[in-house]
């Protein structure tokens, strides 16, 4: 079995999955166990569509419920640090170097990355590369749409 890997999150995204873990266990569990014991009521289980969907869903939420435990459980807290050079928790702004084109990102752990918004993953092509520098820095990196070069501009 493969070692899980370090999750780097802010502590407010700690924060919210640990109160989605408890809302699951706490909440969403009963309701999906009330569900079932409804249609274990209503019989014949082989052909009973209530009783096949309540555990489908109960599988969803075992299944949610273990994988936010595991990354709570691997998490790194990444402390709110604003030094020179770009880390996990640093918002970062960068030029493409081939259209001046300008890009404001906050660097996050691969659990807390949402694109839409701002948030990008530390393994990501961008922001594994972007990791260490500073600003007036270029770097490169290999995208899915081609090589890149970029200037960090700000890191904040």
């Amino acid at each position: 079995m493969t070692e899980p890997h370090r999750e780097y999150l802010t502590q407010q995204k700690y924060d919210e999955l640990t109160k989605e873990v408890k809302e699951l266990k706490n909440v969403k569990r009963k309701e999906v166990a009330e569900a079932l014991d409804y249609a274990r009521s209503l019989g014949d289980l082989s052909e009973n569509a209530e009783y096949h969907e309540a555990r489908a869903e109960q599988a969803e939420v075992e299944e949610r419920i273990a994988k936010l435990e595991m990354i709570l459980k691997n998490a790194t807290i990444v402390e709110d640090r604003h030094g020179d050079h770009a880390i996990i928790g640093s918002t970062v702004t960068v030029e493409k170097k081939k259209d001046g084109t300008r890009r404001t990102f906050m660097i996050v752990g691969s659990a807390e990355s949402d694109m839409a918004s701002g948030k990008i993953s530390n393994r990501s092509p961008l922001g594994a590369a972007v990791l260490g520098k500073k600003k007036g820095e270029v770097f490169s990196f290999t995208s899915p749409s081609g090589p890149m070069e970029y200037s960090v501009v700000e890191v904040k």
